[in-house]
């Protein structure tokens, strides 16, 4: 299916049109024109305003496992100590990057269902293993759940941790992400999600003392973050930038902006809101604990007994509407509506519902 008449999937989304608009300009070379770097700079510019920080945001070429991987190698060397907390796939995921890459790694997990509520066994953790890095996930998208983060960045600071690492991919721009307030080092964002733009850019803010840790480090591999310390100031980059590429993702930025942080934020909390509600009337298990935060931008629902997602799947595409599993051990089990971006509308929401309504009441018969 080239285009899908209801999207849910929960990235990448239906684009913005301003984006799409973006990518119909034949531009020059980004290596050779100051036009690039000025639309870079308003980029950055605009990042920073939807992240409310004072950082530096580093804009990279590739969808957003390369800033995830990027910020890992560009910090860590082979003995370096991880913290990881794992709530859920990419959480523990995560800490398994970390070890390929030579660090030594410790996890605080938690089940895929439940958020970070406690910080007993992170402080315990902090203390006795003196880490280098603390990672974590702020949305887990595969469990429709949203980690607290400012309470852990309080305890990062306050235990003198250098480094704070937060997968922000699936809730910059649809739910409050701080950079500054929470003690965040590397926050890591993604283009396709609720900047509805396309899959080839991502971006990080980088405090000063991850760019101390950066330059120590020196990584010099494709995705490294160091070049882009000096990249605008010489306009020189470590590869050719994607113009397009570059000029997508601000339209989707400036679409945030146009309508404004708060509008944006309750947009996305009003229609998550609307989807949990209808779908508990219909008689759907939502994946999150009790007491866990569910997010804003995508729910997880439980695959009904009896009912196999593949067959469930299937049925829904007959009329249009793609939703999403899930992945490892919730693979098969759980399946997502993702309401970031462009789809945390409520008529496309209401439409999905009742499509499902539909097939569960088919499939229960």
């Amino acid at each position: 299916m080239k285009t899908y008449p209801i999207p849910m999937v929960p990235g990448p989304v239906k684009a913005h049109p301003a984006v799409l608009e973006a990518y119909r300009t034949d531009y020059g070379s980004a290596d050779l024109e100051k036009e690039y770097i000025e639309l870079y700079t308003q980029t950055e510019t605009n990042l920073k305003r939807i992240l409310q920080t004072r950082n530096p945001v580093v804009i990279l070429l590739g969808e957003g496992m390369m800033a995830l991987w990027g910020a890992l190698k560009s910090c860590l060397l082979p003995g370096d100590r991880v913290l990881a907390i794992g709530t859920g796939v990419y959480g523990y995921g995560i800490g398994d990057m970390a070890a390929c890459i030579g660090a030594e790694v410790r996890k605080v997990g938690l089940p895929y269902n439940e958020t970070l509520s406690d910080l007993a066994d992170v402080r315990n953790a902090v203390s006795e293993f003196k880490p280098k890095m603390i990672t974590v996930v702020h949305c887990e998208t595969p469990s429709g759940t949203l980690n607290p983060i400012d309470g852990l960045g309080r305890l990062k600071q306050e235990m003198g941790v250098p480094l704070l690492y937060v997968d922000a991919v699936s809730s910059i721009g649809g739910a409050p992400v701080l950079p500054d307030e929470w003690h965040i080092d590397l926050c890591l964002g993604g283009a396709q999600k609720c900047l509805s733009a396309l899959p080839d850019t991502c971006f990080l803010s980088v405090s000063e003392k991850a760019w101390e840790v950066i330059d120590e480090v020196n990584y010099v591999g494709y995705d490294a973050v160091k070049p882009f310390k000096t990249a605008v100031e010489k306009h020189y980059f470590p590869y050719t930038p994607g113009w397009q590429a570059t000029a997508g993702l601000n339209a989707g930025a400036e679409a945030v902006l146009k309508e404004g942080l708060e509008n944006c934020f309750r947009r996305h909390e009003d229609v998550a809101a609307c989807c949990r509600k209808r779908l508990v009337e219909m008689g759907c298990s939502l994946y999150p604990a009790p007491g866990a935060v569910p997010s804003p931008t995508v729910t997880a629902v439980n695959v009904p007994p009896g009912v196999a997602w593949s067959e469930l799947d299937q049925r829904l595409r007959r009329h249009g509407l793609v939703a999403g599993g899930s992945y490892g051990p919730i693979a098969g089990k759980v399946f997502r509506l993702g309401h970031m971006g462009t789809q945390a509308d409520l008529g496309m929401v209401t439409q999905a519902l009742d499509v499902l309504d539909k097939e569960l009441v088919r499939l229960k018969r």
